[in-house]
């Protein structure tokens, strides 16, 4: 029986979450929860995936032993309000799917690979990694030798973790960002993209630049 995919979000993350799903034999996509959209919208712009529902309806799917659920959100901004909000639904670990494209470069037996994550075409990590649950790894990225990514980490295309390197919960790593090795990145801060970060990122803050500096705290 194949297993039927409920994804938590819409278009962006979600859409490419699909994509990668419906290349799977074992899986297919059910349908969108979304608190913004009504149900039996459509989301898409040329193929559609349907709204069956928000957030409140989740127990209802849960309690099919077929559905696992996919986590889209990315905060950006909000990242410790979306991290609390996917706390607060208490999915079960066991209901969370791994959505990762067949091009992805991970080596089992010498890593650690959380649930709920999403590991885009051609990301790939090193020996003695590991990674949360709810991480985001988008296209091209790469998590060096003995790193670890919290929950809800998100890398966007072409992002580079170096070795020995702590990403904080709910942090974003721009597109074409660089971590040099030995960095702790601090909690839901913000790495702009095309930054080189060759010092400790504070919680909360928004660095951008190279060598990245801090704009701002949030």
């Amino acid at each position: 029986m194949k297993k039927k995919v409920v994804i938590l979000g819409g278009s962006g993350i979600g859409m490419i979450a699909a994509s990668i799903i419906d290349k799977k034999q074992d899986a297919e996509v059910i349908g969108f929860l979304n608190d913004s959209l009504p149900a039996s919208a459509l989301v898409g712009k040329y193929k559609k995936i349907e709204v069956v529902g928000n957030t409140d309806d989740l127990e209802q799917f849960l309690k099919r032993e077929e559905v696992y659920v996919f986590v889209a959100y990315v905060g950006l901004l909000n990242e410790k309000k979306t991290y609390e909000k996917i706390m607060s639904l208490n999915i079960p670990k066991n209901r969370l799917y791994n959505v990762i494209d067949s091009t992805a470069v991970i080596p089992y037996e010498y890593c650690n690979v959380g649930s709920g994550i999403l590991m885009a075409p051609y990301v790939q990590l090193s020996p003695d990694v590991s990674i949360s649950d709810n991480c985001i790894m988008l296209a091209n990225s790469f998590v060096g030798h003995d790193s670890f990514l919290d929950r809800f980490a998100h890398l966007a295309t072409n992002s580079v973790v170096g070795a020995n390197v702590h990403v904080g919960k709910g942090v974003h790593v721009g597109s074409n960002a660089t971590i040099k090795e030995k960095i702790n990145i601090g909690d839901y801060a913000v790495i702009g993209a095309g930054a080189v970060v060759v010092n400790d990122v504070p919680e909360n803050s928004i660095v951008a630049g190279n060598p990245a500096k801090v704009l701002r705290m949030k």
